[in-house]
């Protein structure tokens, strides 16, 4: 297929889960034969932290306005089998008009935060989607998967929804053992709806047991939290530097935003991420959650620092060992960029699109 991807952003992984899962994907693609496109909005906290400026797989566009993107792109648009426009995407509406208006091809909406678009569908807060643009698209790709897509089908008319979840590349991620220096530790970028969760079962834990060892890493965190005297921080690692840290980790933790603990049936990019990596998740319980990793045997839920404090310290090494190698298993048998370039092929065949190994031709 000749393929564009309209996305936040795939050059930068700044504050953003976004780029780590475009780049996962689109290397699926192109290992699969597919042309892939992707086009970028100019937006000036990404310029400053552009991690992979080229990415393999695609050959990335950037564009500084939507008269730009309307005059330099409408033939790769107009004539891709597939084109994929996500959310957040800047000004996402007038794109999103602009692509099922003009494409010829298959077009889908890829939804990397389905609940906090449905929170601002609620409350007309529609900054990259419409209910009725949603009606529009042959196909709504999610990253919520479970009786959410129904209701996106019934409530909004989509004409398919189906959960795509995010990959994780094995040649990125994989077990990176080294000294490990740290109890349990945490890689994500603050969110306010996030924080009481990471208070709850890490920071509480960390006041209570003064001689573990912990760390948060990630941007954004107010000046005002009280961090405990035995909680690392780091501002920022680039995905390049993700396995390492992992890997200095006796376990991780997961913490899931709220909209999306609601609506249940939705992995974060770092679920999948310290899986694939091989280290003990302790995470928080969502409906759903049994459908990626197995509670007890492939990941740990905990409650609160009560629950977290009695793996960090009771769990037997060997069982703590099996549980990151099961993970590792579970997310390499379903959800690698390949398995996800071919289910996207199999959605794009559901949609109505042509048979995907039929010869086609090249952009020019």
């Amino acid at each position: 297929m000749n393929i564009v991807i309209l996305g936040l952003s795939i050059t930068s992984s700044w504050g953003n889960g976004h780029a780590t899962t475009y780049r996962s994907l689109v290397h699926g693609l192109a290992a699969r034969g597919h042309q892939v496109i992707f086009l970028e909005r100019d937006a000036p906290w990404y310029a400053g932290n552009r991690d992979e400026p080229t990415p393999p797989g695609a050959r990335t566009v950037i564009y500084q306005s939507l008269d730009e993107l309307f005059c330099r792109c409408e033939q790769p648009v107009s004539q891709a089998d597939m084109v994929i426009v996500g959310s957040f995407v800047p000004e996402g509406v007038a794109v999103g008009e602009w692509v099922v208006s003009i494409a010829h091809g298959i077009t889908a909406f890829y939804d990397i935060d389905t609940p906090v678009t449905m929170e601002k569908l609620a409350a007309e807060t529609m900054e990259y989607i419409t209910p009725g643009l949603i009606s529009r698209y042959h196909l709504y790709l999610s990253f919520t998967g479970g009786p959410l897509l129904r209701e996106i089908e019934r409530r909004f008319g989509a004409p398919m929804a189906r959960a795509f979840y995010c990959s994780v590349d094995p040649k990125k991620y994989f077990p990176a053992f080294g000294k490990v220096e740290l109890d349990l530790g945490y890689l994500g970028t603050w969110s306010e709806d996030r924080q009481p969760g990471l208070e709850g079962l890490m920071l509480n834990a960390a006041r209570s047991w003064p001689d573990g060892r912990f760390a948060v890493a990630g941007p954004l965190y107010p000046e005002t939290i009280q961090w405990p005297p035995n909680v690392g921080r780091t501002i920022h690692l680039s995905p390049a530097e993700h396995p390492n840290f992992y890997g200095s980790q006796r376990f991780t933790l997961n913490i899931t935003r709220d909209p999306m603990r609601r609506a249940g049936y939705s992995p974060s990019v770092r679920l999948f991420e310290a899986g694939a990596c091989g280290v003990p998740i302790i995470s928080d319980w969502w409906p759903g959650i049994e459908t990626i990793l197995e509670p007890g045997r492939e990941l740990l839920l905990s409650e609160g620092p009560e629950d977290t404090l009695r793996y960090l310290r009771d769990l037997p090494d060997g069982t703590r060992l099996a549980i990151g190698k099961a993970a590792r298993a579970r997310i390499l048998a379903a959800h690698t960029p390949e398995i996800r370039a071919r289910q996207l092929e199999d959605y794009f065949v559901e949609a109505g699109g042509r048979d995907v190994t039929r010869p086609q031709a090249v952009f020019a």
